[in-house]
Protein backbone atom coordinates (compact mmCIF):
# COMPACT_ATOMS: atom_id res chain seq x y z
CA UNK A 1 0.00 0.00 0.00
CA UNK A 2 1.40 3.46 -0.55
CA UNK A 3 -0.51 5.10 2.22
CA UNK A 4 1.24 5.03 4.91
CA UNK A 5 -1.66 5.59 7.20
CA UNK A 6 -3.21 1.77 6.33
CA UNK A 7 -1.65 -1.63 7.25
CA UNK A 8 -2.54 -5.07 5.11
CA UNK A 9 -2.67 -8.42 6.38
CA UNK A 10 -4.91 -11.70 5.70
CA UNK A 11 -7.34 -11.93 8.37
CA UNK A 12 -9.04 -15.63 8.27
CA UNK A 13 -7.20 -16.10 4.87
CA UNK A 14 -8.96 -12.69 3.06
CA UNK A 15 -6.47 -9.82 2.44
CA UNK A 16 -8.02 -6.90 4.23
CA UNK A 17 -6.85 -2.96 4.99
CA UNK A 18 -7.12 -1.06 7.92
CA UNK A 19 -5.85 1.26 9.69
CA UNK A 20 -2.36 1.57 10.87
CA UNK A 21 -2.53 3.83 13.63
CA UNK A 22 -5.33 1.30 15.34
CA UNK A 23 -5.18 -1.71 17.54
CA UNK A 24 -5.49 -4.69 15.79
CA UNK A 25 -8.79 -4.77 17.90
CA UNK A 26 -10.38 -1.99 16.27
CA UNK A 27 -9.20 -2.90 12.69
CA UNK A 28 -10.57 -6.92 12.84
CA UNK A 29 -13.82 -5.55 14.68
CA UNK A 30 -14.09 -2.79 12.08
CA UNK A 31 -13.78 -5.69 8.99
CA UNK A 32 -16.63 -7.66 10.54
CA UNK A 33 -14.83 -9.74 12.94
CA UNK A 34 -17.44 -9.07 16.35
CA UNK A 35 -16.42 -11.97 17.79
CA UNK A 36 -13.12 -10.10 18.92
CA UNK A 37 -14.70 -7.91 22.06
CA UNK A 38 -13.43 -5.16 24.14
CA UNK A 39 -13.70 -5.53 27.56
CA UNK A 40 -10.63 -3.06 28.67
CA UNK A 41 -8.84 -1.74 26.08
CA UNK A 42 -6.32 -0.94 25.78
CA UNK A 43 -5.35 -2.36 29.19
CA UNK A 44 -4.79 -5.53 27.98
CA UNK A 45 -5.77 -7.93 31.12
CA UNK A 46 -9.29 -9.52 30.42
CA UNK A 47 -8.24 -11.79 27.14
CA UNK A 48 -11.63 -10.72 25.76
CA UNK A 49 -10.14 -9.67 22.04
CA UNK A 50 -7.48 -13.11 21.83
CA UNK A 51 -6.94 -13.68 18.29
CA UNK A 52 -3.89 -15.83 16.85
CA UNK A 53 -1.81 -14.23 14.77
CA UNK A 54 0.18 -16.44 12.53
CA UNK A 55 -1.21 -19.45 14.37
CA UNK A 56 0.18 -18.21 18.54
CA UNK A 57 -2.42 -16.10 20.24
CA UNK A 58 -2.44 -12.40 21.17
CA UNK A 59 -4.74 -10.14 22.76
CA UNK A 60 -5.39 -7.52 20.23
CA UNK A 61 -6.59 -4.54 21.92
CA UNK A 62 -2.44 -3.60 22.92
CA UNK A 63 -1.45 -5.14 19.55
CA UNK A 64 -1.13 -1.84 17.16
CA UNK A 65 -2.12 -2.69 13.75
CA UNK A 66 0.92 -2.26 12.07
CA UNK A 67 3.13 -5.17 13.73
CA UNK A 68 0.87 -7.81 12.00
CA UNK A 69 1.38 -5.97 8.34
CA UNK A 70 1.68 -9.11 5.86
CA UNK A 71 0.84 -11.82 8.20
CA UNK A 72 -2.11 -14.24 9.03
CA UNK A 73 -4.45 -13.29 11.68
CA UNK A 74 -7.50 -15.12 12.78
CA UNK A 75 -10.53 -15.15 14.82
CA UNK A 76 -13.06 -17.17 16.10
CA UNK A 77 -15.08 -16.36 12.86
CA UNK A 78 -12.35 -18.25 10.86
CA UNK A 79 -11.56 -21.51 13.18
CA UNK A 80 -12.55 -24.26 11.78
CA UNK A 81 -13.26 -25.88 15.21
CA UNK A 82 -15.51 -22.96 16.44
CA UNK A 83 -18.77 -24.34 16.29
CA UNK A 84 -17.66 -27.93 18.57
CA UNK A 85 -16.01 -25.40 21.07
CA UNK A 86 -19.07 -23.22 21.45
CA UNK A 87 -21.20 -26.56 21.58
CA UNK A 88 -18.87 -27.88 24.57
CA UNK A 89 -18.83 -24.54 26.74
CA UNK A 90 -22.87 -24.40 26.11
CA UNK A 91 -23.50 -27.81 27.00
CA UNK A 92 -21.27 -27.46 30.04
CA UNK A 93 -22.93 -24.21 31.19
CA UNK A 94 -19.44 -22.88 30.73
CA UNK A 95 -20.72 -19.51 29.00
CA UNK A 96 -23.42 -17.52 29.83
CA UNK A 97 -23.68 -13.66 28.41
CA UNK A 98 -21.01 -15.03 26.20
CA UNK A 99 -19.00 -11.69 25.94
CA UNK A 100 -15.62 -13.71 27.09
CA UNK A 101 -15.96 -16.37 25.66
CA UNK A 102 -14.70 -15.94 22.22
CA UNK A 103 -11.36 -15.15 23.20
CA UNK A 104 -11.62 -17.98 26.12
CA UNK A 105 -12.01 -19.92 22.84
CA UNK A 106 -9.27 -19.11 21.04
CA UNK A 107 -6.94 -19.19 23.68
CA UNK A 108 -7.98 -22.91 24.80
CA UNK A 109 -8.05 -23.88 20.89
CA UNK A 110 -4.32 -22.66 20.74
CA UNK A 111 -3.89 -25.91 23.53
CA UNK A 112 -2.72 -29.06 21.16
CA UNK A 113 -5.55 -31.57 22.82
CA UNK A 114 -2.98 -34.07 23.90
CA UNK A 115 -1.54 -31.58 26.40
CA UNK A 116 -4.84 -29.99 27.58
CA UNK A 117 -5.31 -30.82 31.53
CA UNK A 118 -7.03 -29.05 34.25
CA UNK A 119 -3.84 -27.46 35.39
CA UNK A 120 -2.74 -26.38 31.55
CA UNK A 121 -6.18 -25.36 31.23
CA UNK A 122 -6.76 -22.91 34.06
CA UNK A 123 -2.56 -21.79 33.82
CA UNK A 124 -4.11 -20.79 30.09
CA UNK A 125 -6.70 -19.08 31.26
CA UNK A 126 -4.80 -16.44 33.40
CA UNK A 127 -4.97 -14.35 30.78
CA UNK A 128 -8.40 -13.91 30.93
CA UNK A 129 -11.55 -12.79 33.01
CA UNK A 130 -14.97 -14.37 33.23
CA UNK A 131 -17.72 -13.38 35.86
CA UNK A 132 -20.46 -15.15 35.14
CA UNK A 133 -19.17 -18.60 35.32
CA UNK A 134 -16.71 -19.45 37.97
CA UNK A 135 -14.33 -20.82 35.47
CA UNK A 136 -14.77 -24.97 36.40
CA UNK A 137 -17.90 -25.20 33.92
CA UNK A 138 -15.29 -23.63 31.55
CA UNK A 139 -12.53 -26.18 32.20
CA UNK A 140 -14.81 -28.66 32.05
CA UNK A 141 -15.92 -27.87 29.11
CA UNK A 142 -12.31 -27.78 27.38
CA UNK A 143 -11.88 -31.06 28.52
CA UNK A 144 -14.55 -33.02 27.60
CA UNK A 145 -14.18 -35.17 24.41
CA UNK A 146 -16.59 -34.69 21.98
CA UNK A 147 -19.03 -33.41 24.60
CA UNK A 148 -19.23 -32.64 28.34
CA UNK A 149 -21.33 -33.67 30.77
CA UNK A 150 -24.10 -36.07 29.02
CA UNK A 151 -27.74 -34.90 29.56
CA UNK A 152 -26.54 -31.13 29.62
CA UNK A 153 -27.45 -30.17 26.08
CA UNK A 154 -29.10 -27.21 25.72
CA UNK A 155 -32.42 -26.68 24.99
CA UNK A 156 -33.02 -22.85 24.62
CA UNK A 157 -37.10 -21.99 25.65
CA UNK A 158 -36.19 -23.66 29.26
CA UNK A 159 -32.70 -22.83 29.47
CA UNK A 160 -33.60 -18.89 28.78
CA UNK A 161 -36.40 -18.87 31.30
CA UNK A 162 -34.20 -20.30 34.00
CA UNK A 163 -31.32 -17.91 32.84
CA UNK A 164 -33.86 -15.03 32.92
CA UNK A 165 -34.40 -15.84 36.54
CA UNK A 166 -30.78 -16.36 37.52
CA UNK A 167 -30.04 -13.38 35.88
CA UNK A 168 -32.83 -10.97 36.18
CA UNK A 169 -32.71 -9.99 32.97
CA UNK A 170 -33.66 -12.17 29.32
CA UNK A 171 -30.88 -13.73 28.31
CA UNK A 172 -30.11 -16.17 25.11
CA UNK A 173 -28.87 -19.95 25.99
CA UNK A 174 -27.25 -21.52 22.82
CA UNK A 175 -24.00 -22.56 21.32
CA UNK A 176 -24.31 -19.47 18.98
CA UNK A 177 -24.12 -17.21 22.30
CA UNK A 178 -20.64 -19.10 22.80
CA UNK A 179 -19.45 -17.66 19.59
CA UNK A 180 -20.13 -14.34 21.02
CA UNK A 181 -23.44 -13.35 19.47
CA UNK A 182 -25.44 -12.33 21.98
CA UNK A 183 -26.64 -9.43 20.46
CA UNK A 184 -24.16 -6.77 22.15
CA UNK A 185 -24.95 -3.11 21.19
CA UNK A 186 -21.48 -2.70 20.32
CA UNK A 187 -21.63 -5.61 17.84
CA UNK A 188 -25.22 -4.72 16.73
CA UNK A 189 -24.51 -0.91 16.33
CA UNK A 190 -25.43 -0.20 11.89
CA UNK A 191 -21.59 0.02 10.34
CA UNK A 192 -22.10 3.40 9.47
CA UNK A 193 -22.61 4.34 13.12
CA UNK A 194 -20.99 7.37 14.29
CA UNK A 195 -19.07 6.45 17.75
CA UNK A 196 -18.93 8.43 21.09
CA UNK A 197 -16.70 8.21 23.71
CA UNK A 198 -15.95 9.94 26.73
CA UNK A 199 -13.14 12.39 26.64
CA UNK A 200 -10.71 13.12 29.18
CA UNK A 201 -12.38 15.87 30.97
CA UNK A 202 -15.72 13.85 30.77
CA UNK A 203 -16.96 15.37 27.57
CA UNK A 204 -18.68 12.80 24.77
CA UNK A 205 -16.24 13.12 21.68
CA UNK A 206 -18.30 12.11 18.62
CA UNK A 207 -16.00 10.81 15.55
CA UNK A 208 -16.31 8.14 12.20
CA UNK A 209 -15.19 5.24 14.16
CA UNK A 210 -13.96 3.84 17.53
CA UNK A 211 -10.22 4.13 16.82
CA UNK A 212 -10.80 7.97 15.70
CA UNK A 213 -13.17 8.73 18.43
CA UNK A 214 -10.11 7.48 21.06
CA UNK A 215 -7.52 9.53 19.51
CA UNK A 216 -9.58 12.99 19.48
CA UNK A 217 -10.48 11.96 23.23
CA UNK A 218 -6.86 12.58 24.95
CA UNK A 219 -8.15 9.20 26.55
CA UNK A 220 -5.68 8.01 29.62
CA UNK A 221 -4.34 4.51 30.38
CA UNK A 222 -5.66 3.56 33.83
CA UNK A 223 -3.83 2.39 36.44
CA UNK A 224 -3.35 0.33 39.44
CA UNK A 225 -3.16 2.37 42.39
CA UNK A 226 -0.28 1.02 45.12
CA UNK A 227 -2.59 3.01 47.77
CA UNK A 228 -3.81 0.93 51.04
CA UNK A 229 -7.64 0.00 50.95
CA UNK A 230 -9.66 2.28 53.19
CA UNK A 231 -13.23 1.20 55.02
CA UNK A 232 -14.71 4.43 54.99
CA UNK A 233 -17.43 3.75 57.86
CA UNK A 234 -16.13 2.71 61.56
CA UNK A 235 -17.76 -0.30 63.28
CA UNK A 236 -20.41 1.78 65.46
CA UNK A 237 -19.98 1.22 69.72
CA UNK A 238 -21.75 -1.64 70.87
CA UNK A 239 -21.47 -5.00 73.13
CA UNK A 240 -21.61 -7.13 69.58
CA UNK A 241 -20.94 -10.93 69.38
CA UNK A 242 -19.80 -10.08 65.60
CA UNK A 243 -19.22 -7.00 63.70
CA UNK A 244 -18.52 -6.65 59.94
CA UNK A 245 -16.79 -3.69 58.00
CA UNK A 246 -16.42 -3.83 54.51
CA UNK A 247 -15.40 -1.16 51.34
CA UNK A 248 -16.16 -0.55 47.67
CA UNK A 249 -16.81 -3.60 45.65
CA UNK A 250 -16.74 -3.51 41.75
CA UNK A 251 -19.29 -5.35 39.44
CA UNK A 252 -16.40 -6.33 37.29
CA UNK A 253 -19.13 -6.92 34.76
CA UNK A 254 -16.93 -7.63 31.30
CA UNK A 255 -18.84 -6.52 29.08
CA UNK A 256 -18.45 -2.24 29.36
CA UNK A 257 -21.63 -0.37 28.87
CA UNK A 258 -22.51 0.66 25.46
CA UNK A 259 -25.74 1.79 23.52
CA UNK A 260 -26.87 3.12 20.09
CA UNK A 261 -29.47 5.18 18.91
CA UNK A 262 -31.37 6.21 15.61
CA UNK A 263 -31.95 9.63 15.33
CA UNK A 264 -36.20 9.96 16.76
CA UNK A 265 -35.78 6.20 17.85
CA UNK A 266 -35.37 4.17 21.34
CA UNK A 267 -31.98 2.84 22.23
CA UNK A 268 -30.56 -0.60 22.03
CA UNK A 269 -28.28 -1.74 25.15
CA UNK A 270 -26.36 -1.56 27.37
CA UNK A 271 -28.59 -5.09 28.89
CA UNK A 272 -28.98 -6.69 25.45
CA UNK A 273 -27.58 -10.15 26.63
CA UNK A 274 -27.44 -10.72 30.65
CA UNK A 275 -27.72 -8.12 33.86
CA UNK A 276 -24.55 -7.46 34.41
CA UNK A 277 -25.35 -8.07 38.25
CA UNK A 278 -27.79 -4.89 38.44
CA UNK A 279 -24.86 -3.27 37.36
CA UNK A 280 -25.81 -1.32 34.56
CA UNK A 281 -29.72 -1.12 35.90
CA UNK A 282 -29.47 3.11 35.56
CA UNK A 283 -26.32 3.36 32.75
CA UNK A 284 -26.56 6.65 31.45
CA UNK A 285 -25.53 5.27 27.56
CA UNK A 286 -28.73 5.01 26.07
CA UNK A 287 -30.15 8.37 26.53
CA UNK A 288 -26.38 9.67 25.86
CA UNK A 289 -26.97 8.13 22.57
CA UNK A 290 -30.37 8.87 22.29
CA UNK A 291 -29.21 12.38 22.47
CA UNK A 292 -26.29 12.36 20.11
CA UNK A 293 -28.19 11.19 17.52
CA UNK A 294 -30.51 13.97 17.48
CA UNK A 295 -27.79 16.33 17.77
CA UNK A 296 -25.60 14.76 14.71
CA UNK A 297 -28.92 13.46 12.67
CA UNK A 298 -27.35 9.85 12.27
CA UNK A 299 -26.79 6.58 14.11
CA UNK A 300 -24.82 7.00 17.35
CA UNK A 301 -23.10 4.42 19.26
CA UNK A 302 -22.16 5.57 22.82
CA UNK A 303 -19.39 3.67 24.47
CA UNK A 304 -17.87 3.36 27.86
CA UNK A 305 -14.23 2.27 28.47
CA UNK A 306 -13.11 0.00 30.99
CA UNK A 307 -11.99 3.51 32.80
CA UNK A 308 -14.92 4.82 32.76
CA UNK A 309 -17.27 1.78 34.25
CA UNK A 310 -15.21 1.88 37.15
CA UNK A 311 -15.42 6.08 37.57
CA UNK A 312 -18.91 5.83 36.90
CA UNK A 313 -20.38 2.74 36.87
CA UNK A 314 -22.01 1.79 40.87
CA UNK A 315 -20.29 0.02 43.58
CA UNK A 316 -21.55 -2.33 46.61
CA UNK A 317 -22.37 0.04 48.98
CA UNK A 318 -19.84 -0.10 52.15
CA UNK A 319 -21.60 -1.39 55.21
CA UNK A 320 -19.98 -0.95 59.62
CA UNK A 321 -22.13 -3.08 61.51
CA UNK A 322 -22.36 -5.04 64.80
CA UNK A 323 -25.33 -7.73 66.01
CA UNK A 324 -25.98 -8.69 69.42
CA UNK A 325 -27.02 -12.38 70.25
CA UNK A 326 -30.46 -11.97 70.05
CA UNK A 327 -30.00 -11.26 66.53
CA UNK A 328 -30.45 -7.39 66.95
CA UNK A 329 -28.05 -4.92 66.11
CA UNK A 330 -26.89 -1.54 63.76
CA UNK A 331 -25.72 -1.24 60.48
CA UNK A 332 -24.41 2.14 59.17
CA UNK A 333 -24.25 1.87 55.02
CA UNK A 334 -22.93 4.60 52.32
CA UNK A 335 -26.54 6.48 51.94
CA UNK A 336 -28.00 4.24 49.03
CA UNK A 337 -31.21 4.30 47.78
CA UNK A 338 -33.46 0.63 48.73
CA UNK A 339 -30.58 -0.43 51.03
CA UNK A 340 -32.38 0.09 53.99
CA UNK A 341 -35.48 -1.59 53.30
CA UNK A 342 -33.17 -4.54 51.57
CA UNK A 343 -31.63 -4.96 54.75
CA UNK A 344 -35.03 -4.66 56.53
CA UNK A 345 -35.98 -7.86 54.06
CA UNK A 346 -34.13 -10.51 55.87
CA UNK A 347 -33.00 -8.76 58.83
CA UNK A 348 -35.58 -6.34 61.09
CA UNK A 349 -33.83 -6.41 64.04
CA UNK A 350 -31.11 -4.58 62.31
CA UNK A 351 -31.38 -1.08 62.83
CA UNK A 352 -30.05 0.81 59.79
CA UNK A 353 -28.30 4.65 58.91
CA UNK A 354 -27.93 5.91 56.52
CA UNK A 355 -24.16 7.97 56.34
CA UNK A 356 -22.83 10.19 53.86
CA UNK A 357 -19.16 8.90 52.88
CA UNK A 358 -16.96 10.66 49.46
CA UNK A 359 -17.22 7.81 47.51
CA UNK A 360 -17.97 6.61 43.99
CA UNK A 361 -21.65 5.48 42.99
CA UNK A 362 -23.01 3.19 45.01
CA UNK A 363 -26.64 1.04 43.89
CA UNK A 364 -28.85 -1.47 46.36
CA UNK A 365 -29.84 -3.21 42.21
CA UNK A 366 -26.26 -4.84 43.08
CA UNK A 367 -26.30 -8.80 43.53
CA UNK A 368 -27.26 -8.72 46.68
CA UNK A 369 -26.17 -5.10 48.31
CA UNK A 370 -27.39 -4.93 52.14
CA UNK A 371 -29.67 -8.39 52.32
CA UNK A 372 -26.46 -10.44 51.82
CA UNK A 373 -24.40 -8.30 54.36
CA UNK A 374 -27.56 -8.82 56.85
CA UNK A 375 -27.80 -12.12 56.32
CA UNK A 376 -24.23 -13.38 57.09
CA UNK A 377 -24.12 -11.34 60.10
CA UNK A 378 -26.87 -13.46 61.43
CA UNK A 379 -25.14 -16.29 60.64
CA UNK A 380 -28.03 -19.09 60.66
CA UNK A 381 -27.44 -22.20 62.86
CA UNK A 382 -28.57 -24.30 60.31
CA UNK A 383 -26.50 -22.76 57.93
CA UNK A 384 -29.43 -22.17 55.45
CA UNK A 385 -29.68 -18.62 54.08
CA UNK A 386 -33.28 -17.14 52.63
CA UNK A 387 -33.08 -14.92 49.56
CA UNK A 388 -36.17 -12.25 49.97
CA UNK A 389 -37.53 -13.71 47.00
CA UNK A 390 -37.52 -16.91 48.45
CA UNK A 391 -34.39 -18.83 46.84
CA UNK A 392 -32.45 -20.66 49.68
CA UNK A 393 -29.29 -22.83 49.94
CA UNK A 394 -26.64 -23.72 52.37
CA UNK A 395 -22.54 -24.34 51.76
CA UNK A 396 -19.80 -25.13 53.04
CA UNK A 397 -16.08 -25.58 52.72
CA UNK A 398 -14.15 -28.51 53.52
CA UNK A 399 -10.87 -29.10 54.43
CA UNK A 400 -9.50 -29.57 50.98
CA UNK A 401 -11.36 -25.84 49.89
CA UNK A 402 -14.05 -27.34 48.18
CA UNK A 403 -16.83 -25.58 48.08
CA UNK A 404 -20.40 -27.76 48.89
CA UNK A 405 -23.76 -25.97 47.47
CA UNK A 406 -27.23 -26.63 48.29
CA UNK A 407 -30.04 -24.84 46.80
CA UNK A 408 -33.53 -24.91 46.87
CA UNK A 409 -35.03 -22.74 43.67
CA UNK A 410 -38.17 -24.81 43.01
CA UNK A 411 -38.66 -26.33 40.01
CA UNK A 412 -35.60 -26.73 37.99
CA UNK A 413 -36.31 -26.21 34.60
CA UNK A 414 -32.61 -26.34 33.06
CA UNK A 415 -30.23 -28.35 35.57
CA UNK A 416 -27.41 -27.17 33.72
CA UNK A 417 -28.37 -23.54 33.91
CA UNK A 418 -28.74 -23.50 37.17
CA UNK A 419 -25.56 -25.30 37.97
CA UNK A 420 -23.67 -23.00 36.27
CA UNK A 421 -24.88 -19.78 37.30
CA UNK A 422 -24.39 -21.23 41.33
CA UNK A 423 -20.99 -22.11 40.11
CA UNK A 424 -20.68 -18.31 39.33
CA UNK A 425 -21.89 -16.92 41.96
CA UNK A 426 -20.13 -19.08 44.41
CA UNK A 427 -17.34 -17.88 42.81
CA UNK A 428 -18.39 -14.12 43.13
CA UNK A 429 -19.02 -14.87 46.76
CA UNK A 430 -14.83 -16.66 47.17
CA UNK A 431 -13.73 -13.53 45.71
CA UNK A 432 -16.26 -10.58 47.44
CA UNK A 433 -15.00 -11.96 50.62
CA UNK A 434 -11.43 -12.52 50.11
CA UNK A 435 -9.85 -10.49 47.56
CA UNK A 436 -12.22 -7.92 45.81
CA UNK A 437 -12.48 -4.32 46.61
CA UNK A 438 -11.66 -1.03 44.78
CA UNK A 439 -8.65 1.59 46.32
CA UNK A 440 -10.56 5.14 46.57
CA UNK A 441 -8.77 8.28 47.44
CA UNK A 442 -9.92 10.62 50.69
CA UNK A 443 -12.04 12.75 48.26
CA UNK A 444 -13.85 9.17 46.93
CA UNK A 445 -12.20 8.63 43.69
CA UNK A 446 -11.83 5.61 42.60
CA UNK A 447 -8.19 4.73 41.93
CA UNK A 448 -8.02 1.10 40.77
CA UNK A 449 -8.87 1.52 37.50
CA UNK A 450 -7.76 -1.64 35.47
CA UNK A 451 -9.58 -4.70 35.71
CA UNK A 452 -7.32 -6.54 37.12
CA UNK A 453 -7.17 -4.18 40.20
CA UNK A 454 -10.67 -5.76 41.90
CA UNK A 455 -9.56 -8.90 43.03
CA UNK A 456 -11.60 -11.32 40.88
CA UNK A 457 -10.54 -15.14 41.26
CA UNK A 458 -8.28 -16.61 38.60
CA UNK A 459 -8.73 -19.81 37.16
CA UNK A 460 -6.07 -21.32 39.54
CA UNK A 461 -7.39 -19.51 42.57
CA UNK A 462 -10.51 -21.02 42.21
CA UNK A 463 -11.50 -24.45 44.34
CA UNK A 464 -14.14 -27.46 43.15
CA UNK A 465 -17.63 -25.93 43.98
CA UNK A 466 -20.04 -28.93 43.79
CA UNK A 467 -23.60 -27.83 43.32
CA UNK A 468 -26.60 -30.37 44.65
CA UNK A 469 -30.07 -29.16 43.68
CA UNK A 470 -33.39 -29.56 45.46
CA UNK A 471 -36.60 -29.41 43.38
CA UNK A 472 -39.94 -28.21 45.28
CA UNK A 473 -42.38 -25.29 45.15
CA UNK A 474 -42.01 -22.65 42.15
CA UNK A 475 -39.12 -21.77 40.50
CA UNK A 476 -37.31 -18.93 41.92
CA UNK A 477 -33.84 -17.56 41.58
CA UNK A 478 -31.28 -19.40 43.31
CA UNK A 479 -28.00 -17.92 42.56
CA UNK A 480 -28.21 -14.95 44.84
CA UNK A 481 -28.96 -17.38 47.56
CA UNK A 482 -26.53 -19.15 46.70
CA UNK A 483 -24.30 -16.00 46.57
CA UNK A 484 -25.17 -15.46 50.24
CA UNK A 485 -24.48 -18.93 51.47
CA UNK A 486 -20.81 -18.72 50.29
CA UNK A 487 -20.21 -15.32 51.24
CA UNK A 488 -21.13 -16.58 54.95
CA UNK A 489 -19.56 -20.04 54.13
CA UNK A 490 -16.20 -18.66 53.56
CA UNK A 491 -16.43 -16.07 56.35
CA UNK A 492 -16.83 -18.41 57.80
CA UNK A 493 -13.59 -20.10 57.21
CA UNK A 494 -11.95 -17.35 57.71
CA UNK A 495 -12.53 -17.12 61.66
CA UNK A 496 -15.20 -14.35 60.79
CA UNK A 497 -12.63 -11.64 60.26
CA UNK A 498 -14.05 -7.82 61.48
CA UNK A 499 -13.01 -6.66 57.80
CA UNK A 500 -13.83 -8.05 54.39
CA UNK A 501 -12.01 -8.53 52.33
CA UNK A 502 -9.94 -10.72 54.97
CA UNK A 503 -6.76 -11.41 52.77
CA UNK A 504 -5.89 -7.75 51.11
CA UNK A 505 -4.86 -5.02 53.36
Amino acid sequence: MSDAATVAFHLNGVEVHGDAQASLLHVVRAAGAVSVKDGCSPQGQCGCCTVWVDGQARVACVTPASRVAGRAVTTLEGLPEAADWAQRLCDSGGSQCGFCTPGIIMRLAAIAAAQRTDASVRQSLLAHLCRCTGWNTIVEGALATPRPVPGWARHPAPGEQRAALEGRSPQQVSSDVALGNGGFAADTAPADALVAVRGATGQWVVAESHAAALRASGKVQGRRTTEPLRWPIEVPEGQWVRTLQTTWVEPAYLEPDAAWCEPGGEPVGPLCNGGAFGGKAHSEVGEVARRLAAQHGRTVLAVYSREDVVRLGPKRPPVAAGIRADGTGVMLVARTAGVAEAVASVAPGLEVHEVDVPGPPTSAALRGAGWVEAAVLLAPDDGWVTDPRGGRATAHIDDDGAVHVTVRCGAVIDEGVVRSYCIGAAHMALGWVRREAVAVDVDGAPLDLTIRSFGVLRATETPPVHVSIVTDGRSVNGSDAVFAAVALAAWRAAGFAPRWPTMRT
